[in-house]
């Protein structure tokens, strides 16, 4: 596990308002009341902050309804899962996809073609490295708008019980001056962060259009997103004997005199 915790970012804040963004948007009360009373109650929501490697349930919304979200669990299942066993050895391993590569690897090349998702999250936690201790931050849009995050979605269903298994997973892309100077890690080649859409971008995200000219399009939205429209600050800590858990102040500043940043 710990060789995926150097490399990516796999800890967020997802609210129910943030999770409702989309689906608000076109203001139908019916459809909002909808999906707090039959799929809020199915998802791990509150989560003021939680670790994909918990494997969380939230709301995604696919490209096969784009306005009307869907219950999945963090960490993509693919369609050729044989068994538990290469499911539970894959599982933390497709918390993330790197976005450079999702059209060449076995388990994401189907969903970056035809199963593309967004998530809607208040903001992600990434760590700083200085003096041999590491630091958390919380990163957020400056307007405290939230954060549309590009994912892709697999229904895997189970050969034995014929159940049914939502699940998905956050695409990656190389961070930007902020993620630079925050995820410093000097085991990693370069600084990540998750590929974060405009709201042009979102709708290009969400396409069915061929395959021929999906990837073409889908590469073109591989961009860093601006650093200057985010924000950032330090937090209590998300690891070890010091963590508060899933509460709402886990995100508020806090600051460590020790740290030069």
């Amino acid at each position: 596990m710990d060789k995926f915790l150097i490399l990516m970012c796999y800890d967020i804040k997802a609210s129910l308002e943030a999770q409702l963004n989309r689906a608000r948007r076109k203001g139908d009360v019916q459809a909002q009341h909808e999906i707090i009373e039959k799929l809020v109650p199915l998802t791990d929501l509150p989560l003021h902050h939680v670790s994909g490697f918990s494997h969380p349930s939230l709301l995604i919304y696919t490209n096969r309804s784009p306005d009307f979200p869907e219950v999945a669990t963090w960490g993509l299942v693919p369609h050729w899962v044989k068994d538990d066993a290469q499911l539970k050895k894959l599982w933390n391993s497709t918390l993330n996809a790197r976005g450079e590569t999702i059209f060449e690897k076995p388990s994401f090349k189907l969903a970056a073609e035809q199963q593309r998702c967004i998530v809607y999250v208040d903001g992600f936690y990434e760590h700083h490295h200085f003096k041999g201790a590491t630091y958390p931050f919380f990163i957020s849009h400056k307007n405290k708008e939230p954060l549309a995050l590009a994912g892709l979605f697999s229904e895997y269903v189970h050969p034995e019980t014929d159940g049914v298994l939502n699940t998905f997973t956050i695409v990656t892309t190389a961070g930007n001056s902020l993620l630079t100077k925050i995820h410093n890690n000097p085991k990693i080649k370069e600084p990540r962060m998750p590929l974060m859409l405009t709201r042009e971008a979102e709708a290009h995200w969400l396409t069915d259009e061929a395959d021929g000219i999906i990837a073409q399009k889908i590469n073109a939205l591989m961009q860093s997103y601006p650093s200057e429209k985010l924000v950032s600050h330090t937090v209590q800590k998300l690891r070890g004997k010091a963590y508060a858990g899933n509460v709402p102040e886990i995100s508020e500043p806090h600051l460590y005199p020790e740290l030069e940043f």
